[in-house]
């Protein structure tokens, strides 16, 4: 029957997907200041102590070009500590415990912390 292994790679596919939609979107690592939270490129992710009203980002327009946002996927879900906010251009940001979650344009490459205290408003995000 041809159609068997049709349907097999079909429903391995549909398990695959389900699995990335309730996959953290981010990781920890060990960089020089300890441990921190990475995107999937390893690199850091920070939080904005600007950032005071639940489930909203105070980081938008410049802002949010110098430290990029943690974009959430179209139907990304909440799971555990993590949750999905939507921006004010309205795309949708993942939070860590409540906080908005970026990157730094500064950063060069993983392991990097250079936003750690930036301009003492920014913080790196810890698991």
């Amino acid at each position: 029957m041809k159609t068997a292994p049709i349907l097999a790679a079909a429903m391995l596919a549909f398990s695959l997907a389900a699995c990335a939609g309730s996959m953290a979107p981010a990781k920890s690592a060990d960089t020089g200041i300890g441990q921190v939270l990475v995107d999937g490129k390893s690199m850091t992710l920070y939080t904005f102590d600007r950032d005071s009203t639940p489930g909203k980002s105070a980081c938008n327009g410049p802002c949010a070009q110098n430290w990029p946002p943690l974009m959430a996927a179209d139907g990304a879900s909440a799971s555990g500590d993590w949750s999905v906010i939507t921006r004010d251009d309205g795309g949708k940001q993942w939070a860590y415990k409540g906080k908005p979650l970026y990157t730094w344009m500064r950063d060069q490459k993983p392991g990097d912390t250079t936003g750690e205290g930036f301009n003492n408003i920014w913080r790196v995000a810890r698991p």
